[in-house]
């Protein structure tokens, strides 16, 4: 079975076709600055770069799905199933499920709760419908990890009937990257990751902790969007709510000017003023650039601190694992969210750290340091290859 993985994001599709059960990727690529006159697409079997409009995610998928029919040995007949990351399943899809007309219409219903995802989710969905009529479709949430967090944890300190009403509370988000990183920690220590109480940091540009106790997910620092906790790329993170309401009387701002504020110009980016690209906010800051220095310590501080907090609620920790772009290749951010916490029974390896080695604890460490590469796509196309093959077998029978 050949699946097709395609995760839309507010303006980008990335995108695989991956042959299964073997995850044998055939292709993979992504349309970026969707919505502008200067789109790009990129595919692995040309690798090159074209330069065109795109308007909208039917365009960019529309332009992924000629491409994959015109330049590779893949035809609309070869692909056999649809796999879709959908940010956002509310308080009631926590596991993945073929896409029908329920499905949509409960994704539509809850758009307003991820207004940058669920609605370019959504688009993506229809243009397949449109493109590929008859090929089955399943939405994979990534919220849906963290559906047994604690009523306790997930509840927001305002008026009760605001969650009654509205559905205000924490969901939590990177599920999908979480699951793949619990899988890897399978993998690498020859052990179940149940065994164990973990501490996760999903560091990439969206950045994400979250406390594992024995498989389940008990706390996450993202909230009612992706926005809170971390320090992120462009995101600011936790932050005292009456400061933006501050900032916007003083500045004038509209509320679409301080969802802009929070989300797209704060976190590495604001505070460095010279990127959102750690590599980049590192080279200045080996440069002697201060505000970049602060933007990693800043960072770096946040990380700590939710390693330590997250040990508490679970009465210690036996696993420490680094994920993401940052995560997986920055030693210098992994040092110095590690450093100090001997106490813990964290013991960082300095030359196993630097080597990018998958465990990077010393060997008399208590506490196992873990570096591991999270793979959403393949996440996504396992769930959607079990849905559609047990689709398949109930029909034959």
């Amino acid at each position: 079975m050949n699946v097709l993985i395609l995760n839309c994001g507010s303006s980008s599709i990335k995108f695989q076709v991956a042959e299964m059960p073997q995850y044998n990727v055939l292709v993979q690529g992504r349309v970026e600055r969707i919505g502008y006159d200067d789109a790009i697409f990129v595919n692995s079997v040309n690798k090159e770069k074209v330069i065109q409009p795109v308007k909208n995610h039917e365009e960019g998928i529309n332009l992924i799905l000629n491409n994959l029919f015109s330049n590779t040995n893949i035809s609309k007949n070869d692909i056999n199933a649809i796999g879709h990351r959908v940010v956002q399943g509310g308080d009631k899809q926590n596991v993945s499920v073929i896409i029908d007309d329920n499905v949509i219409n409960y994704i539509e219903s809850i758009k307003d709760l991820a207004p940058l995802h669920n609605p370019n989710h959504l688009a993506g969905i229809y243009a397949c419908q449109k493109l590929l009529p008859y090929v089955p479709q399943v939405a994979v949430f990534d919220n849906g990890f963290h559906m047994s967090l604690p009523k306790y944890t997930y509840i927001y300190g305002i008026p009760y009937e605001y969650y009654e009403k509205y559905k205000i509370r924490k969901y939590g988000f990177h599920g999908i990257a979480f699951r793949s990183m619990a899988d890897e920690v399978d993998r690498i220590l020859n052990d179940s990751h149940k065994n164990y109480k973990i501490v996760n940091l999903m560091l990439g540009s969206g950045t994400t902790a979250n406390a594992l106790k024995y498989g389940k997910s008990i706390e996450v620092s993202t909230g009612f969007t992706p926005h809170e906790g971390l320090i992120q790329s462009t995101r600011a993170g936790d932050i005292d709510v009456a400061a933006i309401l501050y900032l916007m009387k003083k500045e004038g701002l509209t509320i679409e000017q301080a969802d802009e504020l929070i989300n797209k110009k704060s976190g590495w980016k604001g505070l460095s003023g010279i990127s959102n690209d750690m590599r980049e906010i590192y080279e200045a800051a080996n440069s002697g650039n201060e505000r970049a220095g602060l933007a990693i310590d800043a960072a770096c501080h946040r990380f700590k601190k939710y390693v330590g907090a997250y040990s508490a609620i679970m009465d210690g920790i036996d696993l420490l694992i680094f994920s993401g772009g940052v995560g997986e290749n920055a030693f210098y951010i992994r040092e110095k969210v590690c450093q100090g916490l001997e106490y813990m029974g964290i013991e960082l390896d300095t030359q196993k750290n630097k080597n990018n080695e998958s465990i990077i604890s010393k060997d008399t460490s208590r506490v196992k340091i873990l570096v591991v590469n999270a793979n959403e796509e393949k996440i996504i196309a396992e769930d959607t290859y079990k849905i559609c093959s047990d689709m398949a077998t109930r029909y034959k029978s």
